[in-house]
């Protein structure tokens, strides 16, 4: 019995033993070799399923402590390469060979009418990823490009609910015909607005910059493209998505306006200046130039803040929720969304709902049909709507309210100030636009033969808006003058459709040659019409613009048709040997029914080649490039720059006197002129790609130059010829500029802290070349040979006269106190010879970044942009710095006898604006911004999957925290970004907020 037990006793100790030999460390090291057997710096090294891990030294080698030595798997991770997965086994050294990840090379992006390998295409192509999209709240997909690439200027043009920003892709080319990029959705060109596509449904955007990119897209590509795909299913199980945010919205400061006491002051010193005010008997002096009102407000110390009272806190949220998967055969998504914009202005307001369906199918091994749908219904209130413009120029020693709490209809007597709260009362003003919009891109493809396809895109495109204005009759507006209650209701429909039949070509010959063809015959058509009624009398006020047949009278019918086509031909061959040099040729034909017969084709040819060095010997087993790739594009493109019709002339009606009678009848509009044709742009494009260190450093250079000529600008007549101007093509401009752009992993530990960084720079200079009748200047459009196309002509504040100046001036003298300007050709006066070009809102250079830092389960993003050098045109500092008494003013720091300043002049009551006052307007417009900041954490996985989902992530963000510029810190200004004028209009805005995304 007792040798039984000793036996069991042995057996539990020896399993004992054996769990604590398996359980004891062991320290395991290695080295870590690339593929040429050369040494990995940085490596990460970790124990699957821990937070235990290491790095490899300079010699690749690791070392590293193993629990449970027998179970436990490492695993290897390094940019550049595949992820590796080893078990341990008990064993204490372990090598390994990873192998290069060739997905970065293989990476597919999208190009004209189809796809490309990254490593394969000639042309200047940038991406935006939906991560990149979904770092920073945006109303639109244009708000997500700023700052993100170079060479891609995107600025807001206001803080309006709704509004979207101006986009310029390499800067302007045309003087006034558009800039605007195109846009194209799921291979189907896209007009109008991008509000009506949800950011949240875009997988991924692609924006095309050289002549080799654009000149695929011929008449419409020379403003550059925009390439927008939609979010597609995959092969997997059903994947549902959802994501929500709620942000508060506030001002990021307020115009500074002078209080009660500083507008007292500035109205006395403005009687001062003229000799109206006494101030041995200011009593007496003030009431001769304050009413009743105005006394009682200075006297109970009255300050009343406008634009306090117009300004609330607004906010944002924004839902969406998804559904996606499938197999191999059919793949599918879909969605629904929904967004609302509460602006800080109380009637300013966008909100939009939103579907999206993508399905593609196979049908067989060589047939694919699918498509995608994107419906939007959006409601933007307030358009028009300028309360802000109404509020500064309200008296602050005056008061809203009267002694029962009431509104007072006019606070100060002045029929010119009407209280701006009474536009929030219910029912005082309706403004409303209603869009629904239904685009589709619907596509069957077919493999006739291997490598050979035909491809049928049909996108039909059906918008429909309704416009409605209502302005009671104590409207701010109605109440200047007086006049009844006012409607207006404005209604369109666009119907459009293109249909593209694209013919592809693939063939690899003995592994080195690689051929590929595209074909396109494709037609464009759009058709819109609307029509329009404005009426006044509108006597049951609370019908508002519902019922215009019962207002008193019509003041005004309207309605227009547009239509055009454009019908195209396309051929692009693609050449490669050997993975090293690549060649694209591109032409295509363009008819557009906008020009005269005759001039209607445009023919836009592009040329590119690329050499991958990275594939010739002298850089085989250089470790540390990974890829350099040089290219070189030349082409032309085109713009068709006019309306519809604008080369068949229009008339107008007027009324005339016949045989003593009133009559109507009919004039020229404009003189038709049916030579126009497009403008063209030729453009030239040298490029660098690159990718050192594993893929830890990658980037892109690229400088271009491009020439626009034919522009269409007005051709400037006698007036003796009954018109002033007829639309030619005359003049040329230039475009020349350089971009970089780099991505850096600065920090990389899978199982620690993280940092990776983006970061582009570009500079752009544009030119104009020649003008029509080859003149040097037209200075009524501020349009100079050698200059921008759009800079600023005026005259050029130097100070302000001061009383010891020597005023030798032999024309209107000026007086000490008015703005001194800058007597350009010395003749001592000052006429319309004495402006110059101030300068131009085209900035010295532009740049972005964005950071990511990652620890664990938390993840901070820091998204900013700057503009450096430029100048803007402030509406605050020209419009409301009028001085002279009757409106509230800007706070500045004005001229007077006991301050002589050279800021601002004195304040004169004879003068509704100071002599030269647009001189005071112009500022640097340089900024610092950083756009957003967002701090996301996700749940551990152990958590999420006990709550049977697979993805939960919460995170914070502050949209808009700070804004560093000379307009703002020094001359008291709010947000220099605008396009050419900060104009007065809802203020901008920063956001606090929160958000979850889920994934079951």
């Amino acid at each position: 019995m007792n040798k039984k037990i000793s036996r069991l006793c042995f057996a539990a100790l020896c399993l004992l033993f054996h769990q604590l030999a398996h359980a004891q460390s062991v320290q395991v090291e290695g080295n870590v070799l690339a593929k040429d057997k050369s040494p990995l710096v940085g490596v990460s090294v970790s124990i699957k399923g821990s937070s235990t891990g290491t790095q490899t030294d300079v010699q690749g080698h690791y070392k590293l402590q193993v629990k449970d030595a027998a179970n436990a798997v490492l695993t290897f991770s390094f940019i550049g390469f595949t992820t590796h997965q080893e078990p341990v086994s008990n064993r204490k050294i372990i090598s390994i060979i990873l192998e290069e990840d060739q997905k970065k090379l293989e990476e597919i992006v999208v190009v004209g009418y189809g796809q490309q390998k990254k490593k394969d295409v000639t042309g200047s192509i940038a991406s935006i990823s939906n991560k990149a999209i979904q770092d920073v709240p945006v109303t639109n997909a244009q708000q997500a490009l700023q700052g993100r690439t170079p060479g891609v200027d995107v600025l807001a043009n206001s803080a309006k609910p709704g509004d979207e920003p101006t986009v310029r892709i390499r800067g302007t080319r045309s003087v006034t015909a558009g800039n605007d990029p195109l846009y194209v959705v799921d291979g189907i060109p896209y007009s109008g607005s991008l509000n009506d596509i949800g950011p949240g449904v875009i997988q991924s955007m692609e924006i095309l910059k050289d002549a080799s990119a654009t000149a695929i897209y011929g008449s419409r590509g020379a403003n550059g493209v925009v390439l927008i795909t939609t979010i597609r299913g995959k092969v997997s199980k059903p994947v549902v998505t959802y994501s929500g945010s709620y942000g508060v919205v506030n001002t990021l400061g307020q115009t500074d306006l002078m209080n009660g006491q500083q507008f007292a002051d500035m109205r006395r010193e403005a009687r001062r200046a003229i000799g109206r005010y006494n101030d041995n008997n200011r009593d007496s002096s003030d009431r001769a130039i304050f009413n009743p009102q105005e006394l009682a407000g200075i006297k109970n110390g009255t300050s009343t803040d406008w634009q306090k009272l117009l300004l609330k806190q607004g906010y944002q949220t924004n839902h969406a929720l998804s559904v996606a998967g499938g197999t191999e055969k059919t793949k599918y998504a879909m969605g629904i969304g929904y967004f609302k914009d509460q602006g800080v202005l109380k009637l300013q307001s966008y909100e939009r709902y939103n579907i999206n369906i993508g399905l593609d199918q196979m049908i067989g091994s060589r047939v694919k049909v699918g498509g995608s749908l994107l419906a939007a219904y959006s409601n933007r209130a307030g358009e028009t709507y300028n309360g802000i413009n109404n509020a500064i120029r309200m008296l602050p020693i005056t008061s809203p309210y009267d002694e029962n709490g009431n509104l007072v209809t006019f606070p100060n007597n002045d029929s010119n100030l009407p209280n701006p709260l009474l536009d929030y009362v219910p029912g005082t003003r309706t403004e409303n636009r209603k869009r629904f919009r239904l685009f589709t891109s619907l596509y069957g493809e077919v493999e006739i033969i291997d490598g050979l396809k035909y491809r049928l895109n049909v996108g039909p495109d059906i918008s429909q808006y309704n416009y409605g204005l209502f302005q009671g009759k104590n409207n701010f507006d109605l109440l200047i003058g007086g006049g009844d209650a006012t409607a207006r209701k404005t209604s369109g429909e666009t119907i459009a459709y293109t249909v593209e039949n694209i013919l592809t070509y693939n063939k690899i010959i003995k592994q080195k040659h690689n051929i590929g063809f595209t074909g396109l015959y494709s037609v464009q058509r759009q058709r819109g019409d609307s029509s329009t009624a404005n009426v006044r009398g509108v006597l049951v006020e609370n019908q508002e613009y519902y019922n215009l047949g019962e207002a008193q009278n019509v003041t005004g019918v309207g309605s227009s048709l547009g239509t055009w086509t454009i019908l195209s031909y396309m051929g692009r061959l693609n050449y490669g040997y050997d993975d090293r040099y690549l060649v694209t040729l591109t032409m295509r034909a363009d008819g557009s029914s906008r020009f005269a017969p005759g001039k209607q084709w445009g023919y836009f040819p592009s040329v590119a080649a690329a050499w991958n060095l990275t594939g010739e010997e002298f850089l085989k087993g250089k470790r540390n490039i990974d890829n350099l790739k040089l290219r070189l594009s030349y082409g032309r493109i085109g713009n068709t720059g006019i309306d519809p019709y604008a080369t068949q002339g229009a008339l107008q009606r007027i009324a005339y006197s016949f045989g003593g009678k009133g009559v109507l009848g009919y004039t020229p509009q404009m003189l038709r002129n049916p030579e126009l044709t497009w403008e063209t742009t030729t453009s030239f494009d040298a490029g660098l790609d690159f990718s050192f260190f594993k893929g830890r450093l990658t980037g892109v250079l690229d400088y271009y130059k491009q020439k626009t000529t034919d522009l269409l600008m007005p051709f400037l007549l006698p007036y003796s010829n009954g018109f002033n101007s007829v639309l030619q093509n005359v003049g040329a401009t230039s475009n020349t500029g350089f971009e970089i752009g780099l991505t850096g992993v600065i920090i990389d530990n899978p199982k620690g802290f993280n940092w990776t960084m983006d970061v582009n720079w570009s500079r752009n200079r544009s030119k104009i070349l020649e003008l029509m009748g080859g003149k040097q200047a037209d200075i009524g459009n501020a349009w100079f040979v050698g200059q921008p196309t759009y800079v600023y002509y005026d005259y050029n504040k130097i100070g302000i006269w001061q009383s010891s100046d020597k005023i030798d001036f032999v024309v209107s003298p000026p007086k000490p106190g008015e703005i001194k300007v800058e007597d350009v050709n010395g003749d001592k006066k000052i006429d319309a010879n004495d402006r110059k070009i101030l300068g131009s809102p085209q900035p010295d250079w532009t740049a972005g970044t964005t950071q990511r830092f990652s620890y664990k389960g938390f993840e901070l993003s820091v998204v900013a942009f700057a503009r450096v050098g430029g100048m803007i045109k402030s509406d605050f500092y020209q419009n409301t710095n009028t001085l002279f008494g009757r409106f509230n003013n800007l706070n500045i720091n004005y001229w007077t006898p006991n301050n002589p300043t050279n800021d601002f002049p004195r304040p004169n009551a004879n003068q509704e604006r100071p002599v030269n006052y647009q001189s005071l307007s112009y500022f640097d417009g340089s900024f610092f911004k950083i756009r957003n900041i967002t701090l996301a954490y996700s749940l551990p996985e152990s958590l999420v999957k006990r709550w049977q989902m697979s993805d939960l992530r919460v995170n914070v963000g502050v949209k808009q925290p700070l804004i560093l510029a000379p307009y703002r810190q020094q001359w008291k200004g709010v947000d220099p970004e605008d396009v050419n004028v900060i104009g007065i209009d809802a203020p901008a805005t920063w956001m606090l907020q929160f958000g979850v995304n889920a994934r079951f």
